[in-house]
C-alpha cells in the first residue's frame, strides 16, 4: 500500500518568527566571529539581555529566560569562564550570588548591540525599510496575555492549514452552491434562452 502524500503548508507565524531569530543570531555570530570576538550563543546572549545592572541571581535568571535553573547555570558558568560574566556575594543574602558583568562583558555586549544595528540596516536594504519598520510595529505592540483557545477538531485525512469546511479552490467570502465563476442569472448546463427579437 501506499504511503499518503502529506502537502506542506505554509509556514506559520511561529515558525517564522523562530526563522528571523535564527538567522539574526547566526549573522551576529558569523560578525562576532570575524571581529575576533568571542563567540556566544543564543542561550549565553539571552543571559546578558536580563541581567541588571547591580547582579541577578541565577534562579530569577532562568525565570526572565524561561529556562530551568541548571540551563541557566550552565550557560553563566561558561560565560564566567569566557570572562565575560562574574559572581558576587548577594548583600541580601549570605546564601547566595549574584551575576553581573565584567568590563571584558560590557565592552563585548556593547559591539554585539553594535554589530545588531548593521543586521537591521542589512534587512532593510534587502526587504525594505518600510518592511523592517512595519515588522518592529507589529512585534512591539501589546499582544496581551496569551489565549485559551479551543484545539479544533482535525479529520485525520485532513491537510494541515487547509479548512476542512471551505473546497479547494474557493474562496471563503463565495456564495454556497454558486460556483465563483459563475455568471449571474444562468443556471450550469441549461443554454441561455433566446433572445425572442
Amino acid at each position: 500500500m501506499s504511503q499518503p502524500v502529506v502537502s506542506q503548508p505554509a509556514p506559520n507565524l511561529p515558525q517564522l518568527l523562530t526563522q528571523a531569530k535564527r538567522w539574526f543570531e547566526d549573522a551576529l555570530l558569523a560578525g562576532m566571529r570575524s571581529a575576533d570576538e568571542q563567540p556566544v550563543s543564543a542561550a549565553q546572549a539571552a543571559v546578558f539581555a536580563t541581567l541588571d545592572d547591580g547582579g541577578t541571581s541565577i534562579a530569577e535568571l532562568a525565570r526572565r529566560i524561561g529556562v530551568t535553573r541548571q540551563t541557566a547555570h550552565q550557560a553563566v558558568h561558561s560565560l564566567v569562564g569566557l570572562g565575560l560574566l562574574e559572581q558576587v556575594p548577594d548583600p541580601a543574602s549570605a546564601r547566595s550570588t549574584l551575576v553581573r558583568v565584567t568590563v571584558e562583558g560590557a565592552r563585548v555586549h556593547r559591539r554585539a548591540l553594535a554589530t545588531i544595528t548593521v543586521i537591521e540596516d542589512v534587512l532593510a536594504d534587502r526587504i525594505g525599510a518600510a518592511a523592517t519598520e512595519a515588522l518592529r510595529s507589529a512585534l512591539t505592540q501589546p499582544w496581551g496575555e496569551p489565549p485559551l483557545v479551543t484545539a479544533p477538531d482535525v479529520r485525520p485525512d485532513a491537510t494541515p492549514g487547509v479548512r476542512p469546511d471551505i473546497a479547494p479552490g474557493v474562496r471563503p467570502d463565495a456564495t454556497p452552491g454558486v460556483r465563483p465563476d459563475a455568471t449571474p442569472g444562468v443556471t450550469p448546463g441549461v443554454a441561455p434562452a433566446e433572445d425572442p427579437r
